[in-house]
């Protein structure tokens, strides 16, 4: 467990990101007693999380290069982003894969795509919904029931993909490649 202070820290926060030890982070002003207590009142708690974060997807095993998965992940992008952006009559600027630590994808005003470069590890079916998703904000530029009609008219099955990415998406998130 990482304890930290932070003198703009208005009460304590913990975060149990997948892969690192455990952070506190706590106003400058508790004491090492009142840090003790927090500790102790979550300890059951921080078990049941670490517990959750077992490895699942065999992630470790894979031998590829950050590279090498931001080619992959471009060329699959790339054509299912083309296939989707003609059926929808909308024009897609750019697009650019990227190391982003907490984003699956995201859609600029400029008509730009980014996309993780780690959504190449995961099943097809779940980039290719990320990559639906984001064409599909070329059209609606916001999370509107419009815009929810317009993912489903084009992928039935979204909902299924976003679970897996709410089950597996830390790790994924948590994957570095062997240097």
């Amino acid at each position: 467990m990482v304890v930290r202070r932070s003198r703009r820290a208005r009460r304590w926060t913990i975060d149990v990101p997948w892969g690192e030890p455990a952070r506190l982070t706590v106003p400058a002003w508790m004491s090492d007693r009142e840090i003790d207590r927090v500790l102790h009142a979550h300890r059951d708690w921080l078990a049941v999380q670490r517990a959750s974060q077992r490895p699942r997807l065999g992630l470790e095993k894979r031998a590829i290069s950050e590279l090498e998965g931001r080619r992959a992940a471009r060329e699959l992008v790339s054509m299912v982003a083309d296939e989707e952006a003609e059926t929808l009559g909308v024009e897609v600027a750019r697009i650019q894969v990227r190391d982003q630590r907490t984003r699956w994808g995201s859609c600029s005003t400029s008509g730009t795509l980014s996309f993780n470069w780690r959504l190449v590890l995961a099943p097809f079916e779940v980039l290719d919904y990320v990559v639906v998703h984001e064409v599909c904000h070329l059209r609606e530029a916001n999370h509107s029931r419009r815009f929810w009609r317009l993912v489903e008219s084009r992928r039935p099955d979204w909902r299924d993909q976003k679970a897996w990415l709410d089950a597996h998406g830390p790790e994924l998130l948590a994957f570095r490649p062997a240097a």
